[in-house]
């Protein structure tokens, strides 16, 4: 989920959806996915979600339950999502794959047990994004005629490039990284009831008195998706570190502290993996009924399952003129 730390150190607040201008959004595909699909597993029964095949499509249920809440607000989608992860994330990956074995095990356990609740909890906790998931999930987006770009690494840091450049005017992530790969204002919550969240970069370097790079440095000191961090150091020890001593190389200097791959780490933030290649328009026009036979026909989720959703979608469609809606 990135640097947690951050939530004590970014300017945060939650705004009413009136007050979130109409705009195009970078979501953050496996971060909005991975949340849908874990809620739809957890809360939905996997008879739902799960064709006769045995292929497991809860991604399908998410997204046309989520996807409305986009259109409805004026929000243009555009899911980003990752390629290849970087070489510095090999540690993290491996420890969420380790973890996701035990919890496995524990899944295994309360099967045997009967155990219905634990059951619902640990099948939520070790879903990942298979390539049936992937690929459908795409096909979907691409029936509902929602852009998709392909990023070549970070989905978050290929988002914050899009809106650095201007090209949108939000990233859609729960990844407070997106503030330190230079995103100017990104919308959390996106997948949750109520009101979202606005993460302003400007107004967090103007609050905490620093510079970007320096909030890069602070973070680097507590830790990120790239790194450990330095035991010792949360966001108030990291940020007075800084502060005092100017940045990263002077703190590990001065305080005898060292942080693996410093310089890789921070090259990362500020010369991430993107693309400039990309383009996508915003003229939305969602073939609704040819999406909704490929959920519930070739897919074979029940339609009472995506009804709302799909009806959500058309709502908006009508009321926003979401059919020449740029």
């Amino acid at each position: 989920m990135g640097n947690a730390d951050l939530r004590d150190l970014a300017t945060i607040e939650e705004v009413p959806w009136s007050e979130v201008e109409p705009g195009v959004v970078a979501v953050d595909a496996h971060n909005w996915l991975y949340r849908y699909l874990t809620t739809t597993v957890r809360f939905t029964n996997e008879s739902v979600y799960t064709t006769a095949a045995g292929d497991e499509v809860a991604n399908l249920v998410g997204i046309v339950q989520g996807l409305p809440k986009f259109f409805e607000h004026d929000l243009t989608p555009v899911f980003v999502f990752d390629g290849g992860p970087s070489e510095l994330k090999a540690d993290e990956i491996a420890e969420r794959r380790e973890q996701r074995e035990q919890l496995e095990d524990q899944l295994e356990d309360a099967r045997e047990e009967g155990d219905a609740a634990e059951v619902a909890r640990l099948d939520s906790a070790t879903q990942r994004l298979t390539d049936v998931i992937q690929e459908t999930s795409r096909e979907l987006l691409s029936l509902l005629d929602v852009p998709v770009i392909e990023a070549p690494a970070e989905g978050e840091a290929q988002a914050a490039h899009m809106a650095a450049r201007g090209d949108v005017e939000y990233v859609g992530t729960e990844d407070y990284d997106a503030l330190l790969f230079g995103a100017p204002v990104t919308l959390r919550q996106l997948t949750s009831k109520g009101n979202p969240e606005r993460m302003d970069l400007e107004a967090t370097l103007r609050d905490l008195d620093l510079t970007r790079e320096q909030l890069v440095d602070v973070a680097i000191l507590c830790g990120t998706d790239f790194n450990d961090g330095v035991r010792g150091y949360g966001p108030k020890t990291a940020l007075k570190a800084v502060r005092e001593h100017g940045d990263l190389w002077a703190v590990m200097e001065h305080e005898d502290v060292v942080v693996e791959n410093a310089d890789l780490v921070r090259q990362l933030f500020f010369d991430p993996d993107v693309t400039s290649d990309y383009a996508f328009d915003t003229t939305i026009t969602p073939d609704v009924d040819a999406a909704r036979a490929y959920v519930t026909d070739e897919w074979e989720v029940p339609g009472d399952e995506v009804a709302r959703g799909f009806e959500r979608i058309e709502d908006a469609l009508t009321q926003t003129g979401l059919d020449d809606w740029t």
